[in-house]
């Protein structure tokens, strides 16, 4: 063999090494929507950064769990395998405990309830809308879907319990159109997230399916739950257990023109329980997500003797059915016992626009003149409660359609401890009806 045919013959084989190792070690994205994987993401590191943000505390950017034992506190449940998780109250926005809350990673449907702060309040319920093809365009392969049909019409209560029931992608993306288009909905939503100062998150797509770059945080997540639960028909759509749905338009043999329902039924396991998991004492919403990239999340708010808490949990590593709500009722169990016996290890920030001076100070009860986000566009927090006739109107039935307001027990302490406080409430608390 000639000298010249033997170095080509070389170059080839180097080439092709050098292509192979290259094929064997690049990250091939794997995108899905809510489809439960037992791998890891294929593109997050297993291992948090060692440098996080310091929002709400230089304790929340280190990585590893952060908690302050009392005496008298329990100590935190060892069976938790979260990559992220986070302890709140919804009130105060004291942290009980966290493990890399800043740690930025896919949501998935989670990142619906930045999507509902952001949109719910630009409609009103009432309002309805024929469902055009190009409404329903560009939706994700795998995705959760409520069953929303082309032409047909619907009204904006039902795109929302679509949303939040059935975590429908088709929902989101009607109620997208009718914002302007997905390109602007993830303009607001990533707007909005500013203003929560939610600095983890980068929105990509508004219903939380797996796409490059999309990505937020235990912390932010509980800033978005926090955010929403100010508003009356947030509070409702997330913890309303099961409702009606419209079905397709027919024509029966007489030529009579039909319209059936059918049920849906929330997906949040903590509020409808399972064969593993119970329905959760006290719970009373938020929810819940699961793709390909993101693994299981979930964000759940409960109440229990007149506290409040936030819980939001990321990815847990155990493969067991049910594990992240699994490891939620876990960590607000311990919440609910910690109460008071923990020194707080940071803060849940308010939103830029929320004034926590003396203004909000002077406030005498939650309910009035309450401080919301910039989503509620000025408008003040709800005082009336849900009511329970709501559920027969509706046609849907569940915690959120008839949550209990009792405002004195979540009375505002007066100016001067506002301040030192900077304490943020939920305009009503949500009970657990009997």
């Amino acid at each position: 063999m000639s000298a010249t045919k033997k170095t080509i013959r070389r170059s080839l084989l180097v080439t092709s090494a050098t292509l192979l190792t290259l094929s064997l070690t690049t990250t091939v994205p794997v995108f899905a929507a809510d489809k439960p994987s037992s791998s890891p993401s294929p593109t997050a590191s297993a291992t948090p950064p060692a440098n996080m943000s310091t929002v709400g505390g230089a304790r929340l950017g280190e990585a590893g769990t952060q908690v302050d034992l009392g005496t008298g506190a329990p100590v935190l449940p060892k069976d938790v395998t979260a990559r992220s998780w986070i302890v709140t109250d919804a009130e105060s926005g004291d942290v009980l405990a966290a493990h890399n809350a800043h740690w930025r990673l896919p949501p998935a449907s989670t990142l619906k309830m930045l999507f509902a702060d952001t949109v719910l309040p630009k409609f009103p319920r009432t309002e309805q809308h024929k469902v055009a093809v190009t409404d329903l365009s560009g939706i994700g392969a795998g995705s959760s879907m409520v069953g929303i049909k082309e032409e047909e019409t619907y009204s904006v209560h039902d795109l929302w319990l679509g949303v939040f029931l059935r975590s429908g992608n088709d929902a989101v993306h009607v109620l997208s159109a009718m914002n302007g288009g997905v390109e602007q909905t993830v303009k607001d939503m990533q707007a909005h997230a500013e203003d929560l100062q939610a600095l983890d998150t980068h929105v990509v797509s508004p219903d939380g399916y797996d796409q490059p770059g999309q990505v937020s945080s235990a912390y932010d997540l509980t800033l978005f739950a926090r955010s929403g639960l100010q508003k009356k028909d947030f509070r409702e759509y997330c913890s309303t257990v099961r409702a009606k749905f419209p079905g397709e338009t027919k024509k029966n043999d007489k030529g009579k023109t039909t319209r059936e329902t059918f049920e849906i039924q929330n997906t949040n396991r903590l509020l409808t329980g399972d064969a593993d998991v119970s329905t959760y004492q006290g719970i009373a919403g938020v929810k819940n997500g699961n793709t390909t990239n993101a693994g299981a999340t979930f964000t759940g708010v409960a109440e229990r003797n007149g506290k409040v808490l936030l819980v939001t949990v990321m990815n847990p590593d155990k493969d067991e059915h049910n594990e992240v709500y699994k490891e939620a009722a876990r960590l607000l169990d311990w919440g609910f016992s910690a109460a008071g016996k923990v020194t707080p290890v940071g803060e849940l920030v308010p939103p830029k626009g929320v004034d926590t001076g003396a203004q909000a100070g002077a406030t005498s009860s939650a309910g009035s003149n309450t401080p919301v986000s910039s989503g509620d566009r000025g408008t003040k927090a709800s005082s009336s409660p849900v009511a329970a006739s709501a559920a027969a109107k509706d046609g849907s039935s569940g915690i959120g359609t008839a949550l209990a307001i009792t405002g004195g027990l979540l009375a505002l302490v007066a100016g001067a401890a506002f301040l030192v406080n900077r304490r943020w409430p939920l305009p009503d608390l949500m009970r657990r009806r009997r």
